[in-house]
């Protein structure tokens, strides 16, 4: 019997390579660019998500992930240098953020909404490689922090907020921008920042000291300039240390060794030694805590965009596959199951998306002058990085289990977001540490309440569920017996009910009403996938992600 054998190297049924693809072609992205005020940059938001979705800048994020930069701690002749090397692909990233404005250029944009038009253009670019994002983040967050200092505000702010990308180890202002670090974290305390142990001397000349001392986690030791806590005479304080020296020499900068790390392995993050290294006084003497914490606030906001990004990113690449794999005689979009899972996640992902703007609008509208946003942001940003940070991992694993075994092998991208994912839960804060922050700030800025509960006022009436769950958070609130032990249950129902109220004033009936049904109403399992009988799955799909150009 004649029996015709298929050629052996006939490859079917596999999707076809997803890029090129449109990273911005998000509904709930574009939505909510033009909702917070900031319409006017859709044009180059979807400019940059052409480029995110490039098969260039897909293969520069591949290429920065898997040639890990290196740390030179001397050079050819034994000198000290202590300086990283990256590959290529790192650097044309990094100088695409710049050029974009996603480092500190929104605060020499004088347009309402360039905070918001900074964030949009990350949730496309996020498509790339997350590492980068972590000096681009600390650019950006530094700048309000180092106006406690007008006069270093003055000669460094036009430097970081350029958008030129001018990297090497030069006196900061001989070069054509700059990139800024942080150095919070010691071995001995971790977020317990006042047990520091790094001291700060006071030198001859006013504002300036040297430090001795260590940090445990800081990140992009290639950065022009950090802003470091150290214990001054009169307390914790807040300085600008910067890598090299206005005469031209190298400040002491010593780099022990860079963390081997889960993901984010593009990022390199160091542990760096003082030892007489000269720095200059950010803020109060005593007040280092009260001046940094404007560019921590900053950077959770970057952690819940940047979390928003990665899930909507692993939602495309789940979408892309289940769209063209067919098994049992249909494509996995057309089978019921795996039509919920996807549909599920979409729900997650505009849910995270609409967050993480709605907190840019109110930085935006903060740092112009509304209280009210200020209050609010105070409040909310803590919410928000708290609740998307903590979806990633386990949204990213969903996602990662619609591609099957071919989501698990690394040429996929998807175990590259998987070790990723769990990052920003724990920068800037763990999750313990953000609901303590949320109960310190209803406990000392009443204001920051108020607010939160007037958002939640304009979504009053519009679902029962949200109602109720906003009848929660007042009972929660109203009874302050072992709140610090409830400091979870209230923050996760906080921000759910902040997305639900987001949703069902912005978003289509669909996504809304599945959203409360589930994530408020209880209609919903323990797992991805488990959306009630009755939901229109095809209208959430119909949001759910690009298909390849």
């Amino acid at each position: 019997m004649d029996v015709t054998l298929p050629a052996p190297h006939e490859v079917t049924n596999q999707p076809p390579p997803h890029a090129p693809y449109d990273a911005a072609a998000d509904p709930a992205l574009i939505e909510g660019l033009h909702r917070e005020g900031a319409g006017w940059a859709e044009a180059d938001v979807r400019r940059v998500g052409l480029l995110a979705g490039s098969v260039e800048a897909q293969q520069w994020a591949e290429d920065a992930h898997h040639f890990e930069p290196e740390l030179r701690t001397v050079d050819r002749y034994g000198h000290r240098i202590d300086e990283v090397e990256f590959h290529p692909s790192w650097h044309h990233l990094m100088r695409t953020s710049v050029a974009e404005g996603l480092a500190g250029a929104a605060w020499s944009d004088p347009r309402p909404g360039a905070h918001v038009a900074r964030t949009a253009t990350s949730l496309a670019w996020q498509h790339t490689e997350a590492g980068h994002g972590c000096p681009i983040t600390m650019t950006y967050a530094v700048v309000p922090a180092l106006r406690h200092n007008p006069e270093l505000a003055a000669t460094y702010e036009p430097l970081l907020s350029s958008r030129v990308y001018d990297p090497g180890l030069r006196v900061p202002t001989t070069k054509r921008g700059l990139i800024a670090g942080m150095g919070m974290t010691e071995r001995q305390g971790g977020s317990d920042v006042r047990t520091n142990s790094t001291v700060a001397a006071p030198t001859a000349e006013s504002g300036v000291f040297t430090l001795t001392g260590h940090k445990w986690f800081t990140s992009a030791p290639m950065s022009d300039l950090f802003l470091v806590l150290a214990q001054a005479p009169g307390g914790l304080s807040c300085f600008m240390v910067p890598r090299v020296l206005p005469d031209g020499t190298r400040n002491t900068f010593r780099i022990v060794r860079l963390k081997d790390k889960l993901g984010n392995r593009s990022n390199a993050s160091s542990e760096p030694e003082f030892d007489g290294t000269v720095a200059w006084l950010v803020g109060p003497e005593g007040r280092g805590v009260k001046t940094i914490i404007d560019m921590v606030t900053c950077t959770r906001l970057d952690c819940v965009s940047g979390s928003a990004g990665m899930m909507r990113k692993a939602l495309v690449e789940a979408v892309h596959h289940v769209r063209h794999r067919a098994a049992f005689g249909r494509r996995l979009v057309d089978q019921p199951l795996m039509r919920n899972v996807v549909a599920d996640l979409a729900i997650e992902s505009e849910a995270a998306t609409t967050l993480a703007l709605r907190l840019a609008g109110a930085a935006d509208r903060a740092v112009r002058g509304d209280e009210q946003e200020q209050s609010f942001r105070r409040l909310a940003t803590a919410i928000g990085k708290f609740w998307v940070t903590k979806r990633g991992p386990g949204f990213t694993a969903e996602a990662l289990e619609c591609l099957g075994g071919n989501g698990y092998v690394e040429e996929s991208g998807m175990p590259r977001l998987y070790r990723e994912a769990p990052l920003n839960s724990v920068w800037e804060g763990s999750g313990n540490v953000n609901a303590l922050d949320v109960l310190r700030a209803l406990g000392r800025e009443p204001a920051s309440v108020e607010a939160l509960m007037a958002e939640f006022a304009l979504s009053a009436g519009a679902d029962p569920r949200l109602d109720a769950a906003v009848q929660r958070i007042g009972a929660e609130l109203a009874d302050p017996a072992e709140l610090e032990m409830r400091a979870r249950r209230l923050v996760e129902l906080m921000a759910v009910a902040l997305q639900g109220s987001l949703l069902v004033r912005h978003a289509p009936t669909a996504v809304a009403d599945a959203f409360c049904a589930t994530r408020l109403g209880g209609d919903w399992g323990h797992s991805y996938g488990t959306l009630p009988a009755g939901t229109d799955l095809t209208a959430i799909l119909d949001r759910s992600g690009p298909i390849s150009r």
